[in-house]
């Protein structure tokens, strides 16, 4: 039930269903599907409802549900929403111990498809006192990304890419935003005081989740401070985390940086023999975390 301008409106036989978790622009379609979403919208002299608010409200419920598994029902009723936000007027909530076979994967043991895994979020300061948040990507990310890779050369972005990139329309970023966190994980970096994004690692695991393929890109003004160390750095705690056995990456060989960067860290540097421009750079995860020199190299 939605309360709009002090009187409630109920909506009888009106649901949409979709699966947690959720991101803002799941919650908008959801919203999308229903009648009330007509209610929400400005009439007379009445002001349109936030239906971020209302979006907003969805994806923390969803994100509920993956860090508590106890969670078994929820019902807010009713919201009341206008232009300046919502208030849930009653909630009834039902828990239940988790029965210990069922135990998986923490915060998500239900879930069809991995949620976002807030556990990954960190603060850390670089080397010049920048202040950053690294947290994994999330499709409304996509915003983020034009200005970033505007600030990256081109000969940067051909040393990730391996090719000259011209155009980073939606379909281009989308594949770097839209991702199943149950085989593949991005960490980006975002500047505290800006909200700029400042670099990104990928990782991408294999069918047998074993081996897992990483790429970093970091914003060419940057260079030095030691954000590619720290991305680097937890890109490997989360492979080690998730149990895989091998990082492994293509490198072309005249990207001198990020090789004397890996050999930091220990990666196995080969020739690739398919490509003689590139090398092949592998790392074996152990249970050991990786001892990495102050004294770095500029990347």
């Amino acid at each position: 039930m939605f309360g709009r301008g002090g009187t409630a409106v109920e909506v009888i036989g009106d649901k949409a269903l979709a699966l947690p978790p959720l991101d803002l622009e799941l919650a908008r379609g959801l919203i999308g599907r229903t009648r009330v979403s007509r209610v929400l919208k400005a009439y007379r002299d009445v002001p349109a409802a936030d239906v971020d608010a209302v979006a907003l409200l969805l994806v923390k419920l969803a994100q509920l549900a993956a860090d508590l598994p106890e969670l078994r029902e929820l019902d807010l009723n009713p919201v009341l929403a206008d232009q300046n936000g919502l208030i849930a007027v009653d909630a009834r909530i039902a828990v239940a111990p988790v029965e210990a076979a069922r135990r998986g994967p923490p915060g998500h043991p239900r879930f069809a498809i991995r949620a976002y895994p807030k556990e990954w979020e960190r603060h850390a300061e670089l080397r010049d006192g920048t202040k950053i948040l690294v947290r994994p990507v999330r499709p409304e990310d996509e915003p983020l990304y034009p200005p970033f890779l505007a600030a990256v050369t081109q000969q940067d972005l051909r040393l990730r890419f391996f090719a000259p990139v011209k155009e980073f329309g939606h379909t281009f970023i989308a594949r770097f935003t839209q991702i199943d966190y149950a085989r593949a994980m991005a960490f980006i970096a975002i500047e505290e005081s800006s909200g700029n994004m400042l670099g990104v690692v990928r990782l991408h695991a294999d069918a047998n989740y074993e081996r897992g393929e990483y790429a970093i890109l970091v914003r060419s003004d940057l260079k030095g401070r030691g954000l590619g160390y720290l991305l680097m750095q937890m890109i490997i705690d989360y492979a080690r985390a998730e149990g895989l056995k091998v990082i492994e990456g293509q490198v072309l060989a005249e990207n001198t940086a990020m090789l004397a960067m890996c050999r930091e860290f220990g990666f196995d540097i080969a020739a690739d023999l398919g490509d003689p421009d590139a090398c092949i750079v592998k790392l074996a995860i152990s249970n050991q975390r990786a001892d990495v020199s102050a004294h770095r190299p500029a990347l």
